[in-house]
């Protein structure tokens, strides 16, 4: 990895200025995944000193600075109320404590990293993205985006929301990353979002349409619905597993959690 500058910006629009006039000019969040993030850049912009570390309640949403800890967000009594606690359960299976305390939800999100296990879970969550130029995003079309956009996230905004939450990461060891994850929510309807499968999360669109439709939902329309997760869900290969592992835990946790959440 190669740096020529580290700048610390006054305010966001002398960031947003720095980051615009050079394509290899890069923000950095909390670090953590910096070295598998980065290869060269020119200036690398920290947004530490513009007050973007803050988790504040309004009457509805919550709404996360992007320069906010994981670990922050893991402990605070708020984010564990939503959707019961699945945010705080995602961020617990991420590496140990010392990197939850470095790595920031800005830097989780806007890393793009296939192997996240938090981009799942808010799009489940409905999770919204606060953009200093692009102005509001949804986690889901973030996610869809072909490029990252270039532009500084703000803050991260949740709905408050109860129902039944479901969180699962399979992986070889506690300090690995996922082989594959996965979201699920009973809230008004069932949520689904899969990741790690190598690829970044996804919403399970197809299936979740399928259960919503039933008025009872029975083991044979569980079963049913996991088929159709298998077709819609494209899974691969890579050094971690294969696609028929992949398939194989997809169907077995799926079904979990289903029948967990209804």
């Amino acid at each position: 990895m190669e740096i020529k500058e580290f700048l610390k910006p006054k305010s966001l629009d002398e960031a947003y200025e720095v980051l615009s006039s050079n394509a290899n000019n890069r923000i950095i969040g909390g670090g953590a995944w910096v070295k598998i993030s980065l290869k060269k850049v020119d200036t690398l912009i920290s947004l530490e000193e513009l007050e973007l570390n803050y988790i504040k309640e309004e009457f509805d949403y919550y709404e996360i600075g992007s320069m906010t800890s994981l670990r922050d967000l893991e402990i605070h009594e708020g984010i564990k109320s939503l959707a019961d606690g699945i945010l705080s359960q995602a961020i617990n299976n991420i590496m140990g404590v010392t990197v939850r305390n470095i790595a920031t939800i800005g830097g989780s999100v806007m890393g793009k990293f296939a192997f996240s296990d938090l981009l799942g879970v808010l799009q489940v969550l409905d999770a919204e993205l606060v953009f200093y130029h692009l102005g509001v995003v949804s986690v889901e079309d973030f996610v869809n985006m072909t490029k990252i956009p270039k532009d500084i996230l703000l803050a991260v905004k949740i709905k408050k929301q109860t129902g039944k939450g479901y969180f699962k990461k399979i992986a070889i060891t506690h300090l690995d990353f996922s082989i594959l994850n996965l979201a699920v929510i009973c809230n008004k309807g069932l949520k689904i979002a899969v990741g790690s499968r190598p690829n970044i999360a996804i919403r399970a669109r197809r299936t979740e349409e399928f259960l919503n439709s039933m008025k009872v939902i029975t083991e044979d329309k569980v079963n049913e619905a996991v088929e159709i997760a298998v077709e819609e869900i494209k899974l691969g290969d890579n050094s971690r597993a294969s696609k028929d592992y992949r398939e194989l835990l997809m169907k077995t946790y799926l079904k979990r959690a289903i029948r967990e959440v209804i």
